[in-house]
């Protein structure tokens, strides 16, 4: 028997009727699940089946695509040799590429050496002061433009005049002793004649006398008096020789302009002349005011630093090329610059020469290799570059400003190092030179007010 709502189970294997879900629910959970299992076979192998179809039906579909593809070909070659032609033409681009970077790299990139470790350079002429004093009045400001000759600053005059007016005076009193040594020396010459004057007649009264002592008409005291006179009388002549010989040797050979206390005084009065003249404070070459460390009512001493002048026209460029790089740099080779100032200017130059060292062999605190924790670093070394002058008037730079630099290096056939030192000064200025004619100018004015007019006394003549 069966319980209610049960149907028997149906064994066969033939029938796979599925029961009704309430009736096969209890009958599961009664009997078990062979049924569903046998179910679950059949419909793996069912699902199985499907899966081959439709895997059958994929590859027939793609096997029918393909062979449509195929008969497309063949129909249409027109495509066939356009898809050659665009594969051929890139493949060429690529080759040719190729071709070119390598003829770049042979004959461009390998014949240049660039950095941009490189910075405009130039003079900076500082301002001091040779002579302490007071600042009174300051004539230039940063950025402005200043000639040679120009005064930048002028110092409180006071004291450098009354130094001035002292030289002068002693200028003058040397003169005049130079005179008065001429005139001693002329007095001494005049004195020459009157000693020999008594030395003869004191000769001549001996000689008379003497040949009376035999006779005895004189007296020898008289006799030996007579001597005596006469032997002072020679002596107070080579004294008065003498004198006369001194006196010249001070003054003989010169003249009142170059008398020895005459020309020490000049050269005292020129060095107050320059020192006066040395107040007002000039430029000595053309350029423009930077720098300004100097305000009105300062005290300056001398040498101190007041004022920078750049002088703009003539700037180079050191650029600081890796040891690696320097192979095949030689002087005179072109070179090429370029800054961010002027970004669609190319400037033009040439290198003038290689630095005797490397920026960190001349630093203040030298790198000491000879350590146990040394390190390899890539050393540079700067390379001074001039720059176009004719570029350098149509786009003025700047001291410091950073610009990219290509050396080409195609003509290897230069020198490294440089020959023969240089033939020409590298700057002068001539605007000291009018102090100190100046100074001369006034000197021989001062000689020639205080020159007198005296009357040249003839040689005495020598004799006996």
């Amino acid at each position: 028997m069966t319980p209610d709502h049960d149907e028997p189970r149906n064994d066969g294997e033939g029938d796979s009727t599925p029961l009704p879900y309430k009736y096969r629910y209890k009958y599961l959970h009664k009997y078990g699940d062979a049924s569903a299992h046998g179910e679950s076979e059949h419909g793996e192998g069912k699902d199985e089946k499907d899966d081959e179809k439709e895997d059958d039906g994929k590859k027939d579909d793609k096997e029918g695509k393909d062979d449509k593809k195929k008969d497309d070909d063949q129909d249409d070659p027109k495509k066939k040799r356009r898809k050659v032609i665009i594969l051929s033409v890139i493949a060429a681009v690529f080759i040719l590429a190729g071709l070119t970077w390598l003829l770049l790299y042979i004959f461009v990139f390998t014949q240049r050496e660039k950095t941009d470790d490189a910075y405009v350079k130039g003079d900076m002429v500082t301002i001091s002061s040779r002579v302490a004093g007071t600042v009174i009045e300051v004539a230039a400001e940063e950025t402005e433009r200043v000639h040679a000759g120009q005064v930048l600053i002028r110092l409180d005059p006071v004291d450098a005049k009354v130094a001035l007016m002292n030289a002068e005076g002693q200028l003058a009193q040397a003169v005049r002793e130079a005179q008065a040594k001429v005139q001693q020396a002329n007095q001494a010459d005049a004195a020459i004649p009157q000693r020999r004057a008594q030395y003869e007649q004191a000769r001549d009264e001996y000689n008379r006398r003497h040949p009376l002592l035999e006779r005895r008409a004189v007296s020898a005291e008289e006799v030996d008096t007579g001597k005596r006179q006469m032997q002072q009388a020679l002596a107070a002549l080579n004294a008065a020789e003498r004198e006369a010989a001194a006196a010249h040797a001070q003054v003989d050979g010169t003249t009142v302009e170059n008398y020895p206390a005459v020309v020490q005084a000049r050269s005292q009065f020129r060095n107050a002349w320059v020192n006066s003249g040395r107040n007002a404070i000039v430029s000595p070459i053309e350029g423009y005011a930077a720098r300004r460390q100097v305000q009105v009512g300062q005290r300056v001493q001398a040498g101190q630093d007041l004022l920078t002048v750049v002088p703009l026209q003539d700037l180079w460029i050191d650029a600081n090329f890796k040891e690696t790089q320097l192979e095949h740099i030689r002087i005179g080779q072109p070179v090429k610059v370029s800054t961010d100032m002027y970004s669609d200017m190319e400037f033009h130059g040439k290198v003038v020469g290689l630095n005797a060292g490397t920026g960190s062999a001349f630093s203040l605190l030298p790198a000491e290799n000879a350590t146990g924790n040394w390190i390899k670093v890539v050393q540079r070394l700067p390379v001074r570059v001039s720059i176009d002058p004719e570029d350098l008037r149509k786009h003025p730079l700047r001291i410091g400003l950073s610009t990219d630099v290509t050396v080409d290096t195609h003509d290897r056939d230069g020198r490294v190092l440089a020959e023969t030192p240089r033939s020409k000064p590298l700057a002068t200025t001539n605007v000291y030179e009018q102090e100190m004619n100046d100074a001369d100018a006034h000197a021989l004015a001062i000689i020639r007010a205080n020159t007198v007019d005296l009357p040249q006394a003839a040689p005495a003549k020598a004799g006996r």
